[in-house]
């Protein structure tokens, strides 16, 4: 699929994928509109919604279970600066949900990244053969995704991906 095509949902690309889906994020803080009004309540000390398994998140923690359930294994590495702003406690929060629908999830300090050849944005890669780039705004906001399936890119991301998870902490070891 070449660069800028339609961009299949994510749900469609993820059903698509056989073996892997790894994510990496790079971004301290995000600003996504449809869980604003949960970051400000856990800001407030209202952490009751990070652990909704029936809530916003729903969706997602059953996507994850039946994506693992098929056999895929999924990994998301998180690259942050210490100390970790309030949108990483934020997400750190949250994450045992995530490894309890089968993600496995690894924090690696940004300053233990800085030899690590990395691309410019967020991205899932599916089976170390598509890649989906995840663009924000400055603010945070989605930029929108763009999808590549050039065996360069997806080489990079796959080396980045691995050299970070090799030297990222398991989430259960991970101190905010």
């Amino acid at each position: 699929m070449p660069q800028n095509s339609a961009v299949p949902s994510f749900a469609e690309m993820l059903a698509a994928c056989h073996v892997s889906a790894v994510h990496l994020e790079m971004r301290d803080a995000y600003g996504i509109a449809a869980e604003a009004a949960e970051f400000e309540a856990w800001k407030a000390g209202d952490d009751g919604s990070r652990y909704d398994r029936t809530g916003r998140r729903r969706a997602w923690l059953d996507l994850v279970r039946e994506t693992v359930g098929r056999g895929v294994v999924m990994r998301r590495a998180r690259i942050v600066s210490e100390p970790v702003s309030e949108y990483i406690k934020y997400e750190h929060a949250g994450t045992p949900l995530n490894i309890e629908a089968g993600e496995s999830v690894r924090w690696l300090p940004r300053r233990r990244a800085s030899d690590i050849a990395l691309p410019g944005n967020d991205f899932w890669l599916f089976d170390e053969r598509l890649v989906r780039f995840n663009h924000f705004t400055g603010d945070g906001a989605s930029g929108g995704p763009e999808v590549t399936d050039d065996p360069a890119v997806a080489r990079l991301c796959t080396s980045a991906f691995e050299t970070v998870w090799q030297r990222a902490t398991p989430h259960a070891d991970f101190k905010v």
